[in-house]
């Protein structure tokens, strides 16, 4: 059975997904604070320490950009995944 995958739909799957992701981090970061959310990806990182790079001054501006700009590379990400899936399975 050699089925392909849709590039656009895997693509937006695979975009909102990673928009969803990024609103979760901006929850976490909105609802716990600084020092909430160095433990949260700290844990997530194992032994990697972002408390110098947290910054929690992020304007809603900057994080609209930010959600845009995940959600097109996640898009982007899906479609050359599908893409590749689908060439794979056509040259057998």
């Amino acid at each position: 059975m050699n089925s392909t995958i849709n590039a656009k739909k895997f693509g937006l799957a695979v975009g909102l997904t990673m928009a969803l992701l990024y609103l979760g981090c901006a929850v976490v970061m909105a609802t716990v604070g600084h020092e909430g959310t160095v433990k949260f990806f700290n844990s997530l990182l194992h032994g990697l320490d972002v408390s110098t790079i947290v910054r929690m001054n992020v304007s809603l501006g900057e994080a609209a950009v930010g959600i845009i700009e995940t959600f097109i590379l996640g898009w982007l990400v899906g479609a050359c995944i599908a893409a590749f899936y689908n060439s794979a399975i056509i040259r057998k």
